[in-house]
């Protein structure tokens, strides 16, 4: 049925409207739910790709699609093994001069989706600094 909804909506809306998106992510995430963790990747990357370029990296929806992708590679990548990732370039906020704080790009995201994509940066970051490969 998945399939079906999404090759419907990329026929009427384009494979980047926001509506086939959501298709492509509620495909990845059945697949997933099936052990199809090699198919579901792929979908997982699809969907955070045409988002971040349509919706931008701080869109809600992007950030899901960012841990989305982070729970199928670790859950591909079993114990002990890092599996990979291709991380964003850091992106640096403007300054407001009169009060040196970052000033908002928009709409902030979600603080659980936020503190877990923090939460797993950080550990790599960890292991990464002490010589062990990230889990």
């Amino acid at each position: 049925m998945h399939r079906r909804a999404l090759e419907g909506r990329e026929k009427i809306l384009g494979p980047d409207h926001p509506d086939t998106l959501t298709s492509v992510n509620n495909l990845a995430g059945v697949l997933q739910s099936q052990g199809k963790y090699d198919e579901s990747e792929e979908m997982h990357r699809r969907a955070l790709e045409g988002r971040e370029k349509i919706l931008g990296p701080d869109h809600p929806n992007t950030l899901s699609s960012v841990k989305n992708l982070a729970t199928v590679v670790r859950l591909q990548a079993g114990p002990g093994d890092a599996g990979t990732i291709r991380r964003r370039p850091r992106q640096e906020l403007p300054v407001n001069p009169d009060n040196m704080q970052p000033q908002s790009s928009g709409r902030a995201p979600r603080r659980s989706q936020r503190n877990t994509v923090l939460r797993h940066s950080r550990r790599i970051a960890a292991r990464r600094q002490v010589g062990r490969p990230p889990k």
